[in-house]
């Protein structure tokens, strides 16, 4: 035990380096020796250090630790990065292959594919202007939020569509919601809350490698609702803490003793996060999108909360219980009891000390947040004003200041490339596009005279392939959900049950890849994982999920009367 206690006492919060080039790409991050103090040294990432986390794919990711070539496996800074060793400077400006390629796709469209004569020109060139964006979301010319500003312009400046049209979902409600999140994200971040849940976690289950596993991904779980980005719950709470328990043990990132504990522990609760988001509307930006999206359709979700809830509780929960133990048996790690994993997470907490006033008022006002979440709708409350009265209250109490909010750049970048997005989606819905586009589609369908069932499944086949193209779900969903809803409803679906497993499968696919999601980067990014493996798993555990919420999902569906 004293050796466990010395042990976590020597993991401290470091300085991050430069930011590595791309998520895409492995780096060797070094950790520059720091001062030691009596305390702020604990087993975990301190709160300090968890608030120079943002809520989004960061690809600074935390560095990994060196450890000692000692039998006592004491751990050690590693040496300094030679100084000629800092990456280059980044070059500035557009890519210019990606950007030939973005722009040659909407231009294209728009003067060698032959306009449908139901079509209006109007509505073929912002198509067109929609799909160059698409294009560059995709291949990524510029950065996200500048791309979509630059479709924006390109719609104004051709007279596509008016200033106030284009501009006009910048005062969406869902939006507005979802930019609030990243705000309650921080708040968990920086006072600490988020650590003292996860531990009580490790600390009842953490006796053996499957009962951490567990006790991280009901961890995550209880925040999820509560905390809606999945990047930052992935790297200001959890990756952290996995680090430190991997350390432990001797398993280090980039290294072959990585497959001792850490490997296996990261996959796990990388796969087990899709299960979260999918549990609560309110625990991924991307599923307030959808609904968002949905409502623009027409199809009017009923107290959105307990209707997704509701829908998806019986799914996910099987999903989330039935992951870290199948990822035990196709993917073990080789350690299995961490007896210590316990005694060193109530030494984390006894060096936290009592609940903090921040904390209780964070406790406090997401308790009051999610009941208005839940409840709101019959009091006259709507989820973006129940958000918004959070975040007054924090801002009241000290939890958050000003400058946590202007500093929160992801949350302000959100605001600028997704009502971009949403508001060409609606505008190609008023114009009518989408409606031809589904009728195109379900006329395809009867062709192959498929019932509804059938046509659901291809459709939905397609939307979770698609997202190998993708970098982003909220991307994925801003740029195909609207289309693809068309197509099930214009196929027979259902409207309820196609928004809602089309939402579904926004969350599931989010492990599929090391770039399909926002905790997808952080997960890859800590060493711990091989490209091979991510895609194997990342397959594997996907097609189980899918065939859980297939197989459940389907009766659980009949009987909540959703078909």
């Amino acid at each position: 035990m004293e050796s466990s206690i010395r042990l976590a006492d020597t993991l401290r919060p470091s300085s991050l380096p430069a930011p590595a080039s791309a998520h895409l790409r492995r780096r060797h991050l070094y950790l520059h020796r720091l001062p030691r103090t009596s305390s702020s040294s604990s087993l975990f990432f301190s709160p300090s250090h968890h608030h120079r986390l943002c809520p989004t794919p960061r690809h600074d990711l935390l560095q990994p630790l060196a450890a000692a070539a000692s039998g006592a496996a004491k751990l050690v800074p590693a040496s300094p990065a030679p100084a000629d060793s800092s990456p280059e400077p980044k070059p500035s400006g557009a890519k210019l292959v990606p950007l030939v390629i973005s722009l040659a796709v909407g231009l294209a469209v728009r003067f060698l594919a032959p306009r449908p004569a139901e079509v209006s020109p109007r509505a073929w060139q912002l198509l067109s202007i929609f799909l160059s964006t698409i294009a560059g979301l995709v291949l990524g010319p510029l950065p996200v939020g500048a791309w979509a500003f630059l479709g924006l312009t390109a719609a104004v400046a051709t007279h596509t569509l008016p200033f106030a049209a284009a501009f006009a979902a910048f005062t969406n409600e869902i939006i507005w919601l979802i930019v609030i999140s990243f705000f309650f994200a921080r708040g968990f971040v920086k006072t600490g809350l988020g650590d003292r849940v996860a531990t009580y976690f490790v600390k009842w289950l953490g006796k053996s490698t499957l009962g951490l596993s567990y006790g991280l991904a009901l961890g995550e779980a209880c925040i999820a609702p509560a905390m809606p980005s999945t990047a930052a719950r992935a790297g200001g709470i959890f990756l952290p803490i996995i680090k430190s328990l991997s350390l432990s043990a001797g398993s280090k990132p980039n290294h072959p003793s990585s497959r001792k504990l850490g490997t296996y522990l990261v996959m796990s609760q990388f796969q087990a996060a899709s299960s979260s988001s999918a549990l609560f509307l309110t625990a991924g930006a991307q599923n307030l999108l959808c609904l968002n999206l949905a409502e623009k359709f027409g199809v009017i979700i009923a107290n959105p909360w307990v209707t997704w809830f509701k829908a998806a509780s019986l799914p996910a929960i099987v999903s989330l219980l039935a992951t870290p133990y199948l990822l035990y048996k196709i993917f073990p790690p080789e350690i299995k009891d961490t007896p210590e994993a316990p005694a060193l997470a109530a030494e984390k907490q006894k060096q936290m000390g009592p609940v903090t006033k921040n904390e209780w008022a964070m406790i406090g006002t997401m308790i009051l947040a999610v009941a208005l979440w839940i409840f709101g709708d019959a009091i006259g409350v709507s989820s973006v004003v129940a958000a918004m009265l959070g975040l007054s209250i924090l801002l009241l109490l000290g939890v958050l200041d000003w400058a946590d909010i202007l500093n929160e750049k992801s949350a302000w970048d959100t605001l600028a490339w997704f009502s971009v997005l949403v508001g060409m989606a609606a505008q190609l819905t008023s114009l009518g596009i989408v409606s031809w586009m589904s009728s195109c589609i379900a006329n395809l369908l009867q062709s192959f005279s498929l019932s509804w069932p059938a046509a659901f499944c291809v459709l939905q086949a397609s939307y979770l392939v698609i997202h190998y193209l993708f970098a982003s779900q909220t991307g994925h969903v801003g740029a195909l959900y609207s289309a693809f809803l068309a197509m099930h409803v214009a196929a027979g679906v259902p409207s309820v049950l196609s928004a809602l497993a089309l939402a579904f499968n926004t969350d599931l696919f989010g492990g599929i890849t090391h770039y399909s999601s926002g905790q997808a980067a952080v997960y890859f990014g800590a060493g711990y994982l091989d490209l091979p493996d991510v895609f194997r798993i990342g397959f594997i555990s996907t097609l189980i999920n899918t065939l859980i919420w297939g197989g459940i999902g389907t009766f659980w569906w009949k009987f909540l009367g959703l078909y």
